[in-house]
């Protein structure tokens, strides 16, 4: 195989022979280290009408000197949106967007974990190297996106009714290389941000040329190997960039991972973000098998890096094609996007062991199949309200899935038997209008309304009683205001209405799909959020941006779909707030340093009933009992979120990052009776770049060897070494209640050990 990915980079080497590349400027290293991400010379400003004012701190967009590849053009048509304010600034204290450059020079395990950029966003893996990510925000455990919008090139990644998960936002696919920005919003204040965004919404942006070809390599510990080709070339009037990467992964895994993955981009532009256009494809696909969560009780017989099931795991693929155009002219600017992407899923997973089939196991086959088609278009005036400067923007966004979802039951991956099987058309329109006014030159305020409808038909295969069609629709007033800038020191406060969206399976469902006799009560399908924010940014210290926000947000309900289950999960209104510190400080040209933590505080709201009838059918059984009181802890929300770190180097020559991140205890069920332990972990990075643009880089993860884990759990479970499974299975001697809990337990799984990865990179 080493063999073919060598021919593999040396065929890129000669198709960028002889071809004429865009030229494109790499002003990674001159820009200076904070600073509103501007558009390019060619591009027609679209500021609100100026006043004579006090220039702002300009606290958006933060850039490392440190260059960590022979890396990319620095804005250009795949730039995001740089802010919801005039020219860009930002409209909340947490609001902030960090260049591409520092994104890479992040030592990350894994695509998705370069979001942890994001202050106080923690970001895991708990099931293979296919299966998206797990997040952490803001006293959320957003399982795989629920309440965090991803887009990347202004297409939606989060999925609506899906077969794992509500949300579900898988990122292996990203290239890490192709991003020019991540721009980051946090909360429930912007009129353009809709489904999923409550607690945080982030925009990647992607870059549209290279300044030369590249070539990189990448070998590591546990059989980690990684190619990627990356090239520009000009094409008319525009600019085509090719990218592409082949992965395998195994881990540390007593049944290895067995990953293979193939990723390609093709992507087309003219112009620049304000006046051009692009067009992009991607294609992905990827196989691997899982080591999922192990009950703590079973780690002295199977061991820490064991698998109650070593047939787990998935394969996936995901096609996409977009395209955007955006225009300015003398009343203001206007964008538009369209985008179509084709994906599949196939996931088998094991979590409860022998709880419901005691000779096979329980391992299911959750499969979605889907077509994602959607469309959005903006247009911003520029204006003025009784001689001061507005600026006004109206939107609408649509969007429509077609989804086939299936959930059965199997034993090493062989099917046993149906739970259910749906066809699911799901479609939304969202408008949206949002008003800027500087009053003065100390103050601007931003008045928004975004109205969502919703309608999805369920056919129900094997259960007619689960078909359905459901309508909703809700409105979500906005609001935000800065004051400032005072001695290079900005005020910022939000409010707003937000919502995210249910599994459409459990908006229509009547009867369990195990059984049938049992009778449940629909979810609604739209569910209202709140919050509100208030924050000071400061750069009062040369060199040093910092930025301190308090906020809170309500939700009505916490509703998910359970997709290992077939049914909905009725949790409580609950409310979060907390308190984030973020810090950047570059006091020379060869180091920057950052450092960032979060608290949440987390809780539902009132009193479980049925809870506590659970609780109390458990009685007589502790092993059952223990942790099924109720209570007002919500699962797995952390308190605590932090996490430092400090990059050194020039443009070439040596440079180093070590990184910190910090994961805080949380509680694993309501009573507060098991909690997880902390994790922190420390990753580090050692290169030298070459005036060619060469390089050469070590990255060492987890460079302590913590023994720590990237996720737990707490649930009931069986194994056939428990007391409790002689009671229940082959004659049940203990009650039904007892035997359908299982023995509650730690569920965990570990964070890989120390691992090396070596890259050599080559521009051409």
């Amino acid at each position: 195989m080493w063999r073919e990915w060598g021919l593999g980079l040396a065929a890129l080497s000669m198709l960028h022979a002889g071809t004429s590349r865009a030229q494109s400027q790499d002003n990674a290293h001159t820009l200076p280290p904070v600073t509103v991400q501007a558009p390019t010379p060619s591009a027609k400003p679209h500021p609100l009408p100026k006043r004579q004012a006090r220039k702002p701190p300009s606290p958006v967009t933060r850039t490392v000197a440190p260059n960590p590849s022979p890396q990319v053009t620095v804005g250009g048509s795949g730039a995001p949106n740089v802010g919801s304010g005039p020219k860009g600034t930002p409209n909340m204290a947490s609001q902030m967007t960090v260049s591409g450059e520092d994104l890479n020079a992040r030592p990350v395990t894994r695509p998705g974990e370069v979001l942890e950029a994001t202050p106080g966003l923690i970001v895991t893996q708990h099931s293979g190297e296919g299966k998206a990510n797990q997040y952490f925000l803001r006293g959320y455990n957003l399982d795989h996106g629920t309440d965090l919008a991803i887009y990347v090139d202004d297409v939606p990644v989060n999925m609506r009714t899906h077969a794992h998960g509500q949300g579900y936002a898988d990122l292996n696919w990203l290239l890490p290389e192709t991003v020019n920005a991540l721009e980051i919003r946090k909360g429930p204040y912007f009129a353009d941000e809709g489904d999923f965004s409550s607690a945080g919404n982030l925009h990647i942006g992607l870059i549209d040329s290279v300044p030369k070809a590249i070539a990189q390599i990448t070998a590591g510990s546990f059989g980690y190997r990684r190619i990627l080709g990356m090239d520009s070339a000009k094409a008319g009037d525009g600019t085509v960039l090719v990218a592409g990467e082949a992965g395998s992964y195994d881990g540390p895994w007593v049944h290895p991972d067995d990953m293979r993955k193939l990723n390609g981009m093709v992507r087309y532009t003219q112009g620049t973000a304000l006046d051009g256009l692009s067009v992009t494809g991607m294609a992905y696909s990827n196989k691997w098998n899982s080591t999922d969560q192990i009950p703590q009780r079973a780690i002295p017989l199977i061991g820490l890096y064991g698998s109650e099931d070593p047939s787990d795991g998935g394969n996936t693929n995901r096609f996409a094609l977009s395209a955007r155009v955006a225009g300015t002219d003398d009343a203001g600017y206007w964008k538009a996007n369209a985008y179509a992407v084709k994906s599949e899923l196939d996931l088998f997973n094991d979590f409860t062991y022998f709880l419901n089939n005691p000779v096979f196991g329980d391992q299911f086959h959750q499969h979605d199949n889907r077509v994602m088609a959607g469309a959005n278009a903006s247009r911003a005036l520029n204006g003025s309200f009784a001689g001061l400067p507005m600026q006004t923007t109206f939107g609408v966004q649509s969007r429509y899935d077609a989804i086939d979802l299936a959930l059965s039951d199997t034993f090493q991956r062989s099917f046993l038997s149906n739970i259910r099987s749906d066809k699911v058309g799901e479609g939304s329109v969202g408008v949206y209008a949002q008003n800027t006014v500087k009053w003065t030159d100390w103050l601007k305020t931003t008045i928004g309304w975004r109205g969502d409808y919703y309608q999805a038909r369920v056919n129900s295969i094997f259960d007619a009683n689960n078909s359905g069609e459901v309508r909703a629709g809700i409105g979500s007033p906005k609001f935000t205001a800065v004051v400032g800038p005072f001695n290079k020191t900005e005020f910022f406060v939000g409010a707003g209405y937000g919502m995210h969206s249910n599994d459409a399976r459990g908006a229509t469902i009547t009867e369990d799909p195990t059984d049938p006799a049992t009778k449940l009560s629909a979810s609604p399908l739209l569910v209202r959020t709140k919050g509100a924010e208030t924050g000071v940014r400061t750069r009062i210290i040369p060199g040093l941006d910092s930025s301190l926000s308090v906020f809170m947000l309500d939700q009505d309900s916490e509703i998910v779909f359970k997709g290992d289950a077939g049914n909905t999960l009725a949790s409580r209104a609950s409310r979060r707030y907390g308190v984030e510190w973020t810090n950047r400080y570059r006091p020379a040209s060869w180091i920057d340093i950052d450092a960032d933590f979060a608290y949440s505080h987390a809780r539902f709201v009132g009193f479980d009933s049925s809870q506590q009838a659970l609780f109390e059918s458990l009685a007589g059984f502790p092993q059952a009992q223990i942790g099924n009181a109720p209570g007002n802890y919500i699962p797995n929300a952390p308190a605590i979120i932090a996490s430092a770190g400090i990059t050194l180097g020039e443009k070439t020559g040596p440079f180093g990052t070590l990184r910190w991140r910090y994961l805080g205890s949380s509680p694993l069920t309501e009573d507060n009776a098991f909690r997880s332990p902390a994790t922190s972990i420390l990753n580090g990075r050692l290169g030298y770049r070459y005036d060619n643009g060469w390089r050469i880089q070590l990255d060492v993860l987890n460079l302590l060897n913590t023994k720590a884990n990237q996720i737990t759990y707490a649930y009931g479970s069986l194994i056939k070494t428990d007391s409790l499974y002689n009671l229940c299975f082959p004659v049940q001697a203990a009650p039904a209640a007892v035997c359908q809990n299982g023995v509650m337990d730690y569920a965990l799984h570990p964070i890989e050990p120390l691992a090396i990865r070596i890259t050599v990179a080559g521009a051409f």
